[in-house]
């Protein structure tokens, strides 16, 4: 590895330490809402409306961070990420009614907004081109940690002392992850200005849509399950919070494993073909979930198997994000963290849609049918854009004409389906 990319390891697992307290700050609130409530004196669906407010902040300001706020310096705006996290954190910790906690649950989405997309394109620039799908995995494995790891500790330290303490726990993690930034940082240079036309054209590039779609339909099929998780598996954990931490725990991780392998096979095959393959096996398994609910054992088993293979469609929508355009990463994945985020927000609602239809066992019906239109989606965008044009490629002494998109030719580092 050159002088240029010395040091990344470290960098790397900071900005997953990063992604790790945003995800798990987003998530614990679920396994807090009745402590929440009977101290704020508040009902659990009042309380419950905080994740969606975080939800939708980060998926709004996300974007508009990248647009103005281009001219900041990377390191700046990840450390004041990091600050406005923090204070939210602690604003929501202290708080004393409803009121206060959405507020403070909006100030760190905030600084949530800013953390996210940037960590994940500073992420790719830390090491070479050929290796940028292992620096992703790495990243992303915060976000799957917070979900096998944080929600369930930041839930049991609630049930033993008070649902504060995994707030100010999280704060401290956020100055920590601050102070860090600021100092290993400091040289990551600042991107050049690019004018907000051209940071808006990505939403006029079909493949750049076709990717942030599969992302959201992706996070829907996810959450639509997961969410609902307790009443869909009543029968195989007989309603134990304890059996059900394991089930989750087993996803979780499960998913950690899947998420590290996710990105040297990316790297190797490509982000085209891993992504079709996981996205396949995720609505296979989904499919599978309702006949295994019965079985604590097995629903184990379709637990543990569906989150390390859903570990491995991030990873490839994002790289595939970086491969269209590596020069506005940056503004892609930022478009990527929104749809993330509004499919975070949109599945409360579609799952008790469903749930009212005909039970938690449809579900998993609905995360089938968001895992094809997510499918469907990465498809469109593999289409071939009209301009063509031809280019040799040797490989192992034989000559190959491969056809390429014009757009994909001098970026394209990803193999060809």
């Amino acid at each position: 590895m050159t002088s240029a990319y010395r040091g990344s390891t470290a960098r790397l697992l900071l900005l997953a330490g990063a992604m790790f307290m945003v995800g798990t700050n987003a998530s614990v609130i679920a396994g807090l809402l009745p402590q929440i409530a009977n101290q704020l004196g508040t009902t659990q669906a009042t309380v419950s409306y905080s994740i969606t407010v975080y939800a939708v902040i980060v998926a709004i300001a996300a974007p508009l961070a990248s647009i103005f706020l281009a001219r900041a310096s990377r390191a700046v705006l990840m450390a004041c990420g990091a600050a406005f996290f923090s204070i939210g954190t602690i604003v929501a910790a202290t708080s004393v009614n409803v009121e206060g906690f959405i507020g403070g649950r909006g100030i760190a989405a905030l600084g949530g907004a800013a953390l996210v997309p940037t960590a994940s394109a500073v992420a790719t620039s830390l090491v070479p081109p050929e290796r940028r799908g292992r620096a992703l995995a790495m990243v992303s494995a915060g976000f799957t940690l917070s979900g096998a790891i944080g929600t369930p500790l930041g839930t049991a330290l609630g049930s033993i002392a008070s649902w504060r303490l995994p707030m100010w726990c999280l704060a401290s993690i956020g100055i920590i992850v601050g102070i860090g930034i600021a100092l290993l940082f400091r040289k990551i240079p600042t991107a050049a200005p690019v004018p907000i036309r051209r940071r808006l054209a990505p939403l006029a590039d079909r493949r750049v849509i076709a990717a942030v779609l599969t992302t959201l339909f992706m996070v829907v099929a996810f959450n639509v399950v997961f969410i609902f998780s307790a009443s869909l598996t009543s029968g195989a954990t007989g309603g134990e919070g304890t059996l059900l931490a394991v089930l989750l725990m087993g996803y979780g991780l499960a998913g950690v494993v899947g998420n590290l392998i996710a990105g040297p096979v990316t790297d190797r095959y490509g982000s085209r073909v891993i992504a079709v393959i996981a996205l396949v096996a995720v609505g296979i398994l989904l499919g599978v979930l309702p006949l295994t609910v019965w079985s604590f054992p097995l629903c184990l088993m379709v637990f543990a198997v569906w989150g390390f293979v859903a570990a491995g469609t991030s990873v490839p929508v994002q790289h595939r994000l970086v491969v269209i355009d590596p020069d506005a990463a940056a503004v892609t994945l930022s478009w990527n963290s929104t749809a993330m985020y509004v499919g975070i927000a949109l599945s409360p609602p579609l799952g008790n849609f469903v749930i009212g239809l005909g039970g938690p066992l449809l579900t998993p019906v609905a995360g089938v049918i968001c895992v094809g239109l997510a499918l469907v989606s990465f498809l469109i965008g593999l289409l071939p854009t009209r301009s063509r044009v031809s280019v040799r490629s040797v490989r192992g002494g034989s000559a190959a004409l491969l056809a390429v998109p014009v757009a994909e030719r001098a970026t394209c580092v990803d193999p060809a389906p």
